[in-house]
């Protein structure tokens, strides 16, 4: 590849014309990255610097800065990059896809997309920390917990976890913790179980020591011996649809605890898992409305029985009432989660799918239980016509009874060949099960010519009686089913008023709008969180992910009709290489915190495979992020904890102590780099030595890579291994907690172990591009993870160019340093490095003055919201500070805007201080202020209202009113309620 930026870009500015170094270049990185010329010349002017080349220079340490600019191609435009991308598209080959294994053609409702996938107002938004601005996703997430948990008939459902593999994991997981008097006992998974679930729970399990075995419970029922827990599927692999409730019954009997993995849309039909006796669901949502999407981002679940709720993986949105009693959401039981447990959290996961858990719920709102049960009688329908004539034909069939798939076993290898080939030729794609068995799975999309052209492939008569069409007996009712009567469903579910009151579009339109205007997302406002990089999601980057030529491929489709995304996936990955300076990079993860796991499981397996097995300890600074302990603990290492000096940098000599009190043990040392106190650390190659010459291996967590991109290469300063945020440094939206994709990024000795598969016809390199077999444990149910949003972080990369992202970076730094800089005269900055500066974020230390006046660091964050702003980090990480990172995409006067309000917060402090007001009667302590309140009748606070309100000038037109009070957490926590409540709820008292 070759470069487009100049060697201006890393030399001083010069004198003969050329532009200044790290200036904007034109095109579309003039549009993602906010401060003009001007602007950053008076920002550069309030730091004592002449340059962006000068600040950059004081603020990076030389030891780390690279050599040379970044080796990528020249930038596209914005036409250009669009273009590039149908290129990819038309690369790709839209077929019926009826090959099923747990992922389904669906219709996604126009309202939907248009007004929720394609709406900056929902993707733009962050995860729910602050409820008060968060009521529309809430109750949007809290719409999919009781679907969720109707459908399933248990009692407690999570707001969306990655995928049904690694939900199934967590569900064993979860099992083990529970179930403690048998948690060293066997966990048996069925064997009719999806092969994808069964490989990554594979690598899973061995991780951390569990004893799984695969049984054909159907033939040879439970083993002997001791029994952690059942693992079951609904309908299984084959499509088999089978009571289970005698197993359940045996199971429980000896003391294990029993999860299913169910298809959603087969239990309007079918005796949910809970009903039968399971403890645990879990799946995918997928099939609600959510596109194929080449393999995700889809929105998985985890529904539980009542008292495993506190052991639940993932978020959970929970009720409770805000200061004036009225009924207001929240993310409930915060404690069991990795920003919080570390090591002992009851899960990894930070970002979830929280994006596609809004589309799915509202596809259950839209269509409501009695249009799920068409679509499921539909759908049962197709599969019982395409059944009856492949018994006519002589065919046959693995399983007599079934919901939506159906498997043929065949005599020959080559007959299994004739017949993929002609359902090819057809358009359609069937799923090629083994050597002689071929599966056809139908789905909201199947029509009954479908159903024909798939008799035609097997050569089966498609015409039931006098020339009607086999496929058109769907389209006529039948209560009769092709599974037992004594399996159909007779419960009710989705009973909710909110399930029943949206029919019309318009309806749906206004609901989907109510929401997003209850919110703060960051198409209204900065959203200023520190170690969140929520920059620009340009309109751009985001209008190829819907196109039916990315979106309409199925994950395991035949390589050759992935033809673009294969070349679109391996363009991204050498990209992302050239950025990090590794070798390779895998984009599978689909979180950053399943890069972090599978990044460390690459070191684990590296450390087995050269016979070190007893190195399992894993270095973690106390400042670190919660995942990274978590993640170590998955990825079957310990942790020891490496003190933090006063300047908020790792303290060497107990690092030093570390190392030399685990000789032969040390596995790695996590870093964040800059760190997580918003520092680039002058000692960092340092510390890569002495864990280098301890045996162990150096993981540079990727999540402020936003402060390295263009200026330091982790994989060239030490690092072996990294994970990046496609969602945080390469523009793919926060979604409101989820969809994230988290890249592993390793040195050449590495490679061997990045994650692989042998699901989906990933090639002989398992999940790679590269030449190098990876042969690491899959993490995800899918080759590339959360493969649909993937063209964001490409269309981002290939349009700013090399010169645009170093240019991006410098910008990010400049923000950051000017808020801290206009700020420090009234919230002082914890941590400063070299000059004083620090990196993309800082840290403002309030806890003096919560002792001064009793003002938190949590009250300047409700009041905020009076002041339009979402708040910065809380209490990360370090109680009683607020870390603030701007982003390079903010303008200066939204930036000058943050700052006036913060000045304006802190002159309310002051009045509290002086003794005007006690803090239980500030503004602060009261805040935020909705609209209810300031416009009620009465008023007895000891401010006025338009203190209240309008704290500022800039508030008086474009006001945003929170819809709830202050939001009374522990209530919540201590009476858990996390389904829609009544409408009665919130009737006015």
């Amino acid at each position: 590849m070759t470069s487009s930026t100049s060697s201006s870009t890393f030399g001083p500015t010069t004198d003969d014309g050329a532009q200044p170094a790290f200036s904007v270049p034109a095109g579309f990185a003039s549009r993602h990255i906010g401060p003009t010329s001007e602007a950053a010349a008076t920002m550069l002017a309030a730091l004592g610097h002449d340059s962006l080349a000068e600040l950059v220079d004081a603020a990076v340490p030389g030891s780390i800065r690279q050599s040379a600019p970044l080796d990528l191609p020249a930038a596209l435009s914005e036409a250009e990059a669009l273009e590039a991308l149908r290129g990819y598209a038309r690369r790709n080959t839209v077929m019926t896809q009826m090959i099923g294994q747990g992922f389904s053609g669906t219709h996604t409702p126009q309202v939907i997309l248009r007004n929720v996938l394609e709406n900056p107002g929902w993707y733009t938004a962050y995860t729910p920390y602050q409820p008060e601005i968060s009521q529309g996703r809430l109750e949007a997430l809290l719409n999919f917990q009781t679907m969720v948990a109707d459908l399933t008939g248990l009692d407690i459902a999570n707001a969306s976890l990655l995928d049904e593999a690694s939900a199934v994991a967590e569900a064993i997981l979860l099992m083990r913790r529970a179930n403690k008097k048998k948690a060293q006992g066997t966990v048996v998974l069925d064997a009719d179980i999806f092969p994808q679930t069964r490989q990554v729970v594979a690598g899973r399990a061995k991780a951390v020591g569990i004893d799984v075995q695969i049984v054909d419970l159907a033939t040879e029922g439970l083993p002997e011996g001791e029994l952690c827990g059942v693992v079951l599927q609904q309908p299984g692999d084959s499509g088999a649809v089978v009571d289970h409730s005698a197993l359940i019954s045996e199971a429980k009997e000896r003391g294990a605890m029993v999860t299913v993995a169910a298809d959603l849309l087969s239990l309007t039909l079918i005796t949910p898992p809970g009903e039968q006796g399971a403890d645990i669901a879990v799946g995918s949502s997928q099939r609600f409305g959510v596109p194929l999407f080449f393999g995700g981002p889809h929105a998985a679940y985890m529904a539980v029985r009542s008292g495993l709720q506190r052991q639940l993986p993932g978020r959970l949105v929970g009720v409770s009432h805000d200061a004036e009693g009225r009924p207001a959401y929240r993310l409930a039981l915060q404690t069991r989660e990795q920003h919080i447990r570390r090591e002992k959290a009851t899960s990894n996961i930070c970002t979830a799918q929280a994006l596609l858990a809004v589309a799915a719920s509202m596809y259950g709102v839209y269509h409501g239980p009695e249009g799920l049960t068409r679509i499921a009688e539909r759908v049962h329908g197709h599969a019982c016509a395409l059944a009856a004539g492949l018994k006519a034909g002589r065919r046959r069939l693995v399983s007599e009874s079934f919901f939506d798939t159906v498997q043929v076993r065949l005599d020959l290898d080559a007959e299994a060949e004739h017949i993929l080939f002609a359902a090819e030729e057809g358009g359609i794609n069937l799923r090629r099960v083994d050597e002689t068995t071929v599966g056809i799975s139908v789905d909201e999309t199947t029509t009954a010519e479908h159903v024909d052209a798939v008799l035609r492939a097997f050569g089966a008569p498609f015409e039931a009686s006098e020339g009607t069409p086999a496929g058109s007996a769907a389209d006529s009712r039948d209560d009769r089913t092709a599974f037992p009567e004594s399996l159909r469903r007779t419960s009710e579910f989705m009973t909710h008023p909110i399930f029943h009151e949206v029919r019309s579009e318009t309806q749906m339109m206004r609901y989907l709008r109510k929401l997003a205007d209850r919110d703060l997302a960051l198409d209204r406002t900065m959203i200023p969180l520190g170690s969140c990089t929520m920059k620009l999601n340009a309109a751009t980057e985001m209008e190829a992910i819907s196109w039916p030529e990315f979106a309409g491929i199925h994950p395991y489709a035949p390589a050759e009709q992935a033809a673009g995304w294969r070349a679109l996936i391996e363009d991204l990955e050498a990209k992302l290489t050239a950025v990090t300076g590794y070798a390779a990079v895998s984009i599978q993860p689909n979180a950053g915190s399943q890069g972090e796991y599978a990044g460390l499981l690459a070191i684990h397996q590296y450390h087995l495979a050269h016979g070190d097995a007893d190195r399992d300890i894993c270095l973690i600074p106390a400042s670190a992020h919660g995942t990274n302990a978590s993640s170590a603990v998955l990825a079957g290492l310990q942790v020891a904890v490496v003190a933090t000096a006063e300047d908020g940098t790792i303290e060497m000599a107990d690092l030093q102590a570390k190392t030399a009190q685990y000789p032969d043990r040390i596995a790695a040392i996590m870093l964040t780099y800059p760190s997580t106190h918003g520092v680039y650390e002058a000692e960092v190659r340092e510390v890569c030595r002495i864990v280098h010459e301890a045996g162990g291996q150096v993981y540079v967590d990727g999540a402020n890579l936003n402060a390295l991109v263009g200026l330091a290469q982790p994989g060239e300063f030490g690092g072996d291994v990294s994970h990046l945020n496609l969602h945080k440094t390469f523009c793919i939206p926060h979604g409101g907690g989820g969809p994230g994709v988290g890249p592993v990024a390793v040195a050449e000795h590495l490679k061997p172990f990045l994650p692989s598969t042998a699901v989906g016809g990933a090639g002989e390199n398992g999940a790679g591009t590269d030449a190098v077999s990876r042969g690491g444990a899959p993490v995800t149910s899918t080759p590339y993870g959360s493969a649909g949003v993937l063209p964001i972080s490409w269309a981002y990369l290939a349009m700013m160019g090399a010169e645009g992202l170093t240019s991006a970076t410098a910008h990010a730094l400049l923000g950051a340093n000017y808020i801290a800089r206009r700020l420090s005269g009234h919230f002082p900055t914890l941590y400063t490095g070299e000059g004083g500066l620090v990196a993309h974020e800082c840290i403002l230390d309030l806890r003096e003055l919560t002792k001064l006046s009793g003002i938190t660091a949590e009250d300047v964050c409700k009041r905020l919201i009076d002041y339009g702003f979402h708040a910065p980090t809380l209490a990360f990480p370090v109680n009683g500070t607020l870390m603030v990172e701007p982003t390079e995409s903010e303008d200066l006067v939204e930036i000058d805007r943050f700052i006036e309000a913060m000045i304006a917060v802190r002159a309310e402090i002051q009045q509290v201080i002086d003794g005007e007001l006690e803090a239980a009667d500030s503004p602060l302590r009261h805040a935020p202020h909705p609209a209810a309140v300031v416009a009620s009748d009465e008023w007895d606070r000891a401010y006025s209202r338009q203190q209240g309100a309008f704290p500022v000038s800039g508030v008086l037109q474009d006001k945003y009113f929170p819809p709830v009070s202050r939001i009374d957490g522990a209530h919540g926590d201590r009476n858990l309620v996390c389904s829609c409540p009544p409408p009665e709820a919130f009737e006015i008292r």
